[in-house]
């Protein structure tokens, strides 16, 4: 019997102690926004359709893809070169739009992908609405000035 009384206050133990600890973990989810995932798959079907009528009747849906792997591989270059390590994940990244678009025709250049400036603008405007629309871009944050500046 006193087995047997033991064993059930052990199991109300391992019960409030996991209750605990699920609703604690289920509370600070609630209050974190999900973290947003790049589907790259997702991202070129929402890119093509997107695209002004002009630019997806020139670009095939690998070509898009490729244009999109080459901005992502620009986003992920380390900020300083010769810096060794990727940028934190976590703060603010400003990455000019110019800087990006070059780094995409050049690396579609010495892949003998011939693009024009204005398509690889159009696919990199319809991957900002994209990044958008997962949560990866947030609003602008104010400066000290008061104005907004973009993130």
């Amino acid at each position: 019997m006193l087995a047997a009384l033991v064993a059930v206050v052990a199991l109300l133990v391992v019960f409030a102690i996991a209750a605990a600890v699920v609703g604690r973990e289920t509370s600070r989810l609630v209050d974190e926004a999900p973290r947003p995932v790049f589907d790259l798959d997702e991202a070129v079907e929402w890119v093509a359709a997107d695209l002004p009528f002009e630019v997806s009747a020139q670009l095939s849906h690998e070509e898009v893809r490729q244009l999109l792997t080459w901005s992502l591989e620009h986003l992920a270059t380390p900020l300083v070169p010769g810096e060794q390590s990727v940028p934190s994940p976590t703060a603010p990244s400003v990455v000019a739009a110019d800087e990006t678009v070059e780094h995409v025709l050049d690396r579609a250049r010495s892949a003998g992908l011939a693009c024009s400036s204005s398509q690889v603008v159009a696919v990199l405007e319809a991957q900002l609405g994209y990044l958008r629309a997962i949560g990866a871009m947030g609003p602008p944050e104010p400066t000290e000035d008061g104005l907004d500046r973009p993130r």
